[in-house]
């Protein structure tokens, strides 16, 4: 008997500059600007992503009964060109999502990266022919294709909730998601943020780095000599 399917309807796609813009920052600098929690823990890169490469692209959500990939088939049929293909998988590592075969099939739709909350497997397929692999880790055991699944439906990876069109951005250090309505403040304050950083690398080189504010930020209680050695000898360290 068929599996049930549901595929909620596709959110436009944002502007392409908006894409390149997210593509020039770090997912540690739109971390920091979006409340130091926009990343999913845990979902790192596997294959296809060169030395400070960002990727970036609106969501195309999947959700899946863990091991099973019939309607991750599915969602790569109907995907758009430049979308990431997130699938909620349930953070199984017992079975992989997706392989070789269907990484470079997701590059023939043009699709910007692949996120699996689960695992994958083809390491060397994905590299060649997939484009970019975000996943909790890599199992050669292969998935059923029973389904059920949802297509463009809200899902949780790794605790963070993604819908359908948000703005996933992926890294060395992982991924990061915006939510779509929330796009550009949020680039334009990760954009602010990579400005200031760069002026504080600048002040590092030429060793005029403010050091200031963390003495401000700290009450220091210096210990008298004699008072910090009976400490160690008593392996007192409260």
């Amino acid at each position: 008997m068929p599996a049930d399917c549901y595929v909620h309807p596709a959110t436009p796609l944002p502007p392409r500059g908006l894409i390149e813009r997210a593509e020039r920052l770090s997912t540690s600098l739109i971390s920091d600007v979006f409340g130091r929690w926009a990343g999913a823990p845990g979902i790192l890169p596997i294959t296809g992503l060169a030395a400070g490469q960002v990727v970036a692209g609106p969501a195309l959500t999947v959700r899946t009964r863990p091991g099973d990939n019939l309607v991750v088939h599915k969602a790569l049929d109907v995907a758009r060109p430049g979308e990431v293909l997130v699938v909620a998988a349930g953070g199984t590592m017992e079975r992989a999502t997706l392989g070789g075969l269907m990484g470079q099939y997701a590059r023939t739709k043009g699709l910007a990266a692949l996120v699996v909350d689960g695992a994958v497997r083809d390491r060397s397929d994905l590299e060649a022919a997939a484009p970019p692999v975000f996943a909790v880790g890599v199992s050669q055991l292969g998935p059923y294709k029973d389904g059920p699944g949802d297509l463009r439906c809200p899902v949780s990876l790794a605790g963070v909730v993604i819908e359908d069109g948000d703005l996933v951005v992926g890294d060395e250090c992982g991924i990061a998601v915006i939510p779509r309505h929330r796009a550009e403040d949020v680039i334009a304050a990760a954009e602010a943020k990579r400005v200031a950083e760069e002026a504080e690398s600048r002040a590092i080189a030429e060793g005029t780095w403010d050091r200031e504010w963390i003495d401000r930020s700290l009450r220091i209680h210096d210990v008298p000599a004699v008072a910090a050695a009976e400490s160690r000898t008593r392996g007192d360290f409260s």
